[in-house]
């Protein structure tokens, strides 16, 4: 172990605001009904951090599968039926976060978001407005993806059309990116990130902390876990977004007894987890155009255009880029491509893709004669560029 655990733990015992996400198996018991204790065992622990000052939000998935439960049917079987579940379980999965908490003199808030609150640039500033203020009067927001008018389908019809997030890992991350939280919590039900997987492969070990998240750590991603649309894979994606938000992000079992309570004790020397280290802090604007945003179309770019972008953060010129596949319009973010066909950077258009592949390979002078007008040299200006 590279660094001191008891030091990374101090900065997680003395983190502000967290951001807790609880997964759909974390949330039922085997029979696939609500697990009623479990869960206020959970808000029993979040309100005595509450009223140590810690400032909570609270992503829970489970809304789906307790509606399936409810109306006796499979929420695999189509998108309008998910929806269906999703719009019978949600109002149950909320009143009782609401009844828990009130236990305690906790007002709660419901927030039920879509790819689009977070696409569109001011909807995403007026939620965080809202977080804040909601936050700032002593709510916890209980956030989750509103299935019911989910357009993440959308992926499947429109060609180099990308989702921002598609499961309450990958939210929680963009909540906690957004709010500029301290620590990210996600409880699942497996003990944290193993070499292998722990279900099939006893000899399984289990990484305590993560420093950079690397391909190889990435290897050790498992698929989704049944009952739930994230699996580790997803996890790590989250990871990911904390972790160059400045934040530090922790995976742990949610069916252990108190599992919060002893995350939080100052006592407990106990590994628990996967600890995953911050490696950076992405300007908000640059996370933003990196992670929340729907992508809407690629851009393919040569050699010399990507060695530009890495080594000495230049705009993305047009006679840097070879093919643009997909729609987008001035203002939409894009995927950036290498000739490889590996994404490493992502940007916000100043053309739309019908003017730019019109002036893809000229140099910027060209620009005015092709189009007939120039809003700027380049196709994508430096400071609308995120480096991933």
């Amino acid at each position: 172990m590279s660094k001191n655990y008891n030091e990374i733990r101090k900065n997680i015992l003395n983190s502000k605001r967290i951001v807790f996400k609880f997964g759909t198996n974390v949330l039922r018991n085997d029979d696939k009904e609500i697990s009623l204790s479990r869960v206020y065992t959970f808000i029993e622990d979040l309100s005595k951090l509450k009223k140590q000052g810690k400032e909570i939000i609270v992503v829970t998935s489970g809304a789906v599968g307790l509606g399936a439960k409810k109306l006796g049917v499979d929420s695999n079987e189509s998108m309008s039926v998910k929806q269906a579940c999703a719009a019978v379980g949600q109002s149950r999965l909320m009143s009782i976060y609401e009844d828990g908490f009130d236990k305690y003199g906790i007002t709660t808030a419901q927030i039920l978001l879509t790819e689009e609150d977070f696409t569109q640039r001011i909807k995403y500033l007026s939620l965080h407005d809202t977080l804040n203020t909601l936050i700032s009067l002593d709510a916890i927001p209980v956030i989750n993806q509103n299935d019911t008018v989910s357009t993440e389908e959308l992926a499947y019809y429109k060609d180099a059309f990308e989702v921002s997030f598609s499961d309450n890992d990958k939210l929680s991350a963009l909540v906690a990116s957004e709010l500029d939280a301290d620590l990210l919590v996600i409880l699942s039900d497996i003990d944290g990130l193993f070499d292998d997987n722990p279900k099939e492969n006893p000899d399984a070990k289990k990484i305590s902390i993560v420093e950079i998240l690397t391909e190889e750590i990435e290897k050790y991603a498992q698929e989704a876990s049944q009952g739930g649309r994230g699996g580790m894979k997803t996890k790590l994606e989250a990871m990911q977004v904390v972790t160059r938000s400045g934040a530090t992000g922790l995976i742990a079992n949610g069916k252990e007894p108190h599992i919060i309570k002893k995350i939080f004790d100052i006592n407990n020397n106990e590994e628990i987890g996967t600890i995953f280290l911050p490696v950076e802090n992405l300007a908000n604007k640059k996370r933003w155009i990196a992670y929340a945003t729907n992508i809407q179309a690629r851009l393919t770019v040569n050699d010399g255009a990507k060695k530009a972008l890495l080594e000495q953060t230049n705009s993305l010129l047009p006679i840097g880029v070879l093919s643009i596949e997909g729609e987008c319009q001035k203002g939409d973010i894009v995927s950036i491509l290498d000739s490889n066909g590996i994404e490493f950077a992502r940007g916000m258009m100043n053309y739309s893709s019908i003017d730019s592949k019109k002036i893809l390979g000229r140099h910027s002078d060209d620009i005015i004669d092709v189009l007939g007008y120039k809003n700027y040299d380049a196709l994508i200006t430096r400071d609308n560029i995120a480096i991933l």
